[in-house]
């Protein structure tokens, strides 16, 4: 074995390269038939350091004759959880091979994939597929699966911390349940991973207990280097918003870019993408040819044609979101910028690692805040990464939306034995605690539909064939196919020029308001809507220059549990009058003035501001926790502060606090005294102060499509996203009324609790504030701190038209009231 990884460095050395310690360590532990988790910085050769094992075993079991060609099926799966990585992962394959003398070949199997490639794979197995997590679940669905996957040998899943807590996540799990029982001899499964917390239960949940057992953790011992830099702003408005500073900054933000060789630009949503490439363009037209927009709702060929103009040092600026986040290696990128606070430490970090990727190089990002008391997470931010400070990955348990969607995927394919199959899927972490009661009914609703559906033969899928489970109604079968990829995304609209051409996807709830002749900027183009033909926009280009910008679901990101504790204690600094860190001097005028008219709270402390303005009377309250747990917290909050008094509430938040609105008086004191923030019945005021059944029915709409309950529709006739949630509410409504323990019902309800309002963290919470001292203070006006919440408060009152000219008017009141009183 050391003859062969002695081999592997000579090989590196020819290229000019030293294999790192962990990825020899990992060399060597693969040639020892062990799997495990390897956790190393981006850009540091996670790739080879799995790839190049794969490479040495093979060497080692034909040692005279591997450089020959010969047929050897699919010997390795490497699965990524984004389809546009695939492309750069098989260049990085097939050149080592060369380097190696190995005639393997690299094939890619995702979405985008041709008919006629699917098919030469399927009748010639490459050595190596990549492919992602739904396009391995179609390979299960084949007839001949099991005869497919005979010689595999390894499994790898990059960017494992971006699938653990996902449904997706859950789809490997279930898959590697399958693979590992047809693959019983030496099958090697290892997770790749760059940030995460809790990396021993992420190596748990990816291997299963039995393959947990002698697996090896491999943490690569490298300290990459990364430069936070923040864009401060000549001076801090004491009054700060949301949104309302960042494209202020663009005369700091284009010196970075015009002093960079490449930069990439990420903001939070996609929007904030359109508006950020619209206005760097009306700032510096020369950069018009040489800057692109990547997000994920733009045509796939033309992201394809960024990343590979990103590979060839062609563009100097990327303004994108999330969809740039992961490995793909764009060696050009020296700068990064970051929009906005990011919410979360670990994003942060894979953003900053897209700079400077390659072993020994600093990555440096810049951040931009959006108000001036997002400074505070730039601070926070740069804490965290000193402390290598990262957010863990809860996984996910007892999905059967997707259980019930493996069931069928295996009925498609070969057919299944109940008992067989149980036995292989109570080896996963998420069904570990699977019950029999559980099992039977998944095995009924697959079969039957269930109590509540027994009666429509479109939910009978599977049939019973001499005790194996199978589908045998080609016309399903297509339908499942074309469903399992129902766990990523929303359905949406393709946009289309009326000459022909794809621009990209817009979300049906923006396209339904647009009328003939409305103008609205995407992917970087002015254009003028014409109508909506066959679940499609279509659009010509526009003469006007102002237009509206598409609104996408899921922008606002929650901030994590971690940052949110980093900020607290960069408040209990300035608190202390600490001010060393050059975010939090900048907004000393801020931290003053909060100081003067309240407190800034450290972290023995609750903050709550009673104050009353011409809108009405305010109650805000600062936990500091993100804007999830905010938002039922203040649901919490004005129940409790309702059963004193019959007062009517709005309620806004942002992720440092919320605020409770009304015209009449808050008896806060009074609620205080009785304890406003007691756990007895805590849980029991929680369900009656949100509107859980409500939050539960749109929950359940991603849970039907999941299910196979609900059908998107077959290509060129997508049903409408208006049809498909009709559909799900009747089921719903069906199953509410007469089948109410049916365990589809159960999970949405399960994960409005668990994922949408953030239990766990909100009894955290709750338990914090019940060990601070609370300090209810009457500052004169809206506090600094208050301002940001009141501004969310009025977009929900008020046009997108009007907000800005009525928010700055009220900041110049209360900042001439400020300067009278000194």
């Amino acid at each position: 074995m050391e003859n062969l990884i002695n081999d592997g460095k000579q090989r590196f050395v020819k290229k000019g390269w030293k294999p790192f310690d962990f990825q020899v360590d990992t060399w060597r532990a693969f040639l020892q038939e062990k799997s495990g988790l390897l956790n190393a910085p981006t850009g540091s050769g996670k790739t080879y350091a799995l790839w190049v094992p794969c490479l040495l075993e093979y060497m080692r079991e034909h040692p005279a004759d591997y450089k020959k060609p010969r047929k050897n099926g699919l010997r390795v799966l490497w699965i990524t959880p984004l389809r546009a990585l695939a492309r750069d992962i098989q260049l990085a394959m097939e050149g080592m091979c060369t380097d190696f003398e190995i005639p393997w070949e690299i094939g890619i199997r995702t979405g985008d994939t041709s008919t006629s490639d699917r098919a030469k794979q399927k009748r010639s197995a490459p050595e190596c597929l990549v492919t992602t997590p739904e396009s391995l679940h179609l390979l299960l669905s084949q007839k001949e699966a099991v005869n497919y996957f005979k010689s595999l040998t390894t499994i790898i899943v990059d960017e494992w911390h971006e699938l653990l807590g996902t449904k997706r996540g859950v789809q490997i799990e279930l898959a590697f349940s399958r693979l590992r029982a047809t693959n019983p001899g030496n099958l090697k499964i290892w997770g790749v991973s760059a940030t995460i917390g809790n990396l021993d239960q992420a190596r748990e949940v990816l291997l299963g207990p039995t393959l947990f057992q002698g697996s090896v953790a491999i943490k690569a011992n490298i300290h990459k280097k990364i430069e936070v830099i923040s864009v401060l702003p000549d001076e801090a408005e004491k009054f700060p918003w949301g949104g309302h500073l960042g494209v202020k900054m663009m005369d700091k933000v284009l010196p970075i870019i015009e002093n960079s060789k490449t930069t990439l630009l990420f903001t939070n949503t996609r929007s904030q993408t359109e508006i950020w490439y619209q206005q760097i363009l009306h700032a510096a037209p020369h950069l018009s040819g040489a800057m692109a927009m990547h997000h994920g709702s733009m045509d796939n060929n033309v992201r394809k044609w960024v990343e590979e103009a990103l590979h060839a040092g062609k563009l100097q600026l990327v303004v994108c979101t999330s969809s740039l986040d992961l490995g793909v290696d764009f060696r050009p990128v020296d700068t990064v910028i970051q929009v906005g606070g990011p919410k979360g430490v670990a994003r942060f970090m894979q953003r900053a690692g897209r700079s400077g990727h390659q072993p020994g190089a600093t990555s440096k990002i810049y951040f931009v805040p959006t108000h001036s008391l997002e400074l505070i997470e730039g601070a926070a931010l740069r804490s965290a990464i000193d402390k290598d400070y990262y957010e863990s990955r809860k996984p996910l348990e007892k999905c059967m939306d997707v259980l019930v969607q493996y069931l069928v995927t295996l009925a498609v394919g070969e057919g299944f034995i109940p008992d067989i199959i149980l036995n292989e899927v109570k080896q996963t972490y998420c069904f570990s605690t699977l019950s029999q009661e559980e099992w039977q009914w998944a095995l009924q609703f697959i079969t039957t539909g269930g109590s509540s559906l027994g009666e429509y033969d479109e939910f009978s899928k599977v049939e019973i064939i001499d005790g194996v489970y199978r589908v045998t109604d080609r016309r399903k079968s297509t339908m499942h196919r074309l469903s399992i990829g129902t766990i990523v995304g929303d359905p949406s609209l393709r946009v289309k020029y009326l000459t022909g051409g794809n621009i990209g996807t817009v979300e049906e709830s923006f396209a339904s308001k647009l009328t003939r002749g409305d103008v609205f900027w995407f992917a970087g183009r002015n254009l003028e809507f014409i109508m909506i033909k066959d679940m499609t926009v279509l659009v010509r280009k526009a003469k006007k220059k102002r237009g509206l910008i598409p609104r996408w679901g899921g922008g606002r990101m929650p901030l994590s549990s971690q940052l949110s504790i980093l900020i607290r204690q960069k408040l209990e600094q300035a608190a202390l009058g600490d001010f060393s860190d050059i975010e939090l001097e900048t907004i000393r005028p801020i931290i003053e003035l909060q100081q003067r008219w309240s407190i800034v709270p450290d972290a023995g402390k609750l903050l709550i501001e009673k104050v009353e303005s011409r809108f009405g009377h305010h109650l805000f309250i600062y936990p500091f926790e993100g804007r999830f747990v905010h938002e039922v917290l203040g649901g919490l909050v004005a129940y409790r502060i309702g059963k004193l008094a019959p007062i009517s509430f709005s309620i806004a938040m942002n992720d440092y606090g919320f605020e409770l609105l009304t015209d009449e008086p808050i008896p806060i004191e009074e609620a205080l005294e009785l304890d406003l923030f007691s756990t007895t019945k805590l849980l029991e005021d929680i369900h009656h102060s949100i509107n859980e059944s409500e939050m539960a029915r749109r929950r359940f709409r991603d849970i039907a499509s999941i299910a196979g309950l609900v059908f998107h529709g077959f290509p060129g006739k997508t049903i409408s996203n208006k049809h498909l949630q009709a559909n799900s509410q009747i089921i719903y409504k069906v199953f509410e009324d007469y089948d109410k323990e049916n365990l589809l019902l159960k999970q949405a309800m399960d994960e409005v609790i668990t994922l949408q309002m953030e239990q766990s963290r909100l009894l955290e919470a709750v338990d914090r504030i019940n060990s601070q001292q609370i300090t209810l203070m009457y500052p004169p006006r809206p506090s600094p701190f208050a301002f940001p919440i009141m501004v969310e408060s009025l977009r929900e009152r008020l046009t997108t038209e009007s907000i800005e000219d009525r928010v700055i008017k009220l900041q110049q009141q209360l900042e001439k009231f400020a300067d009278s009183q000194g």
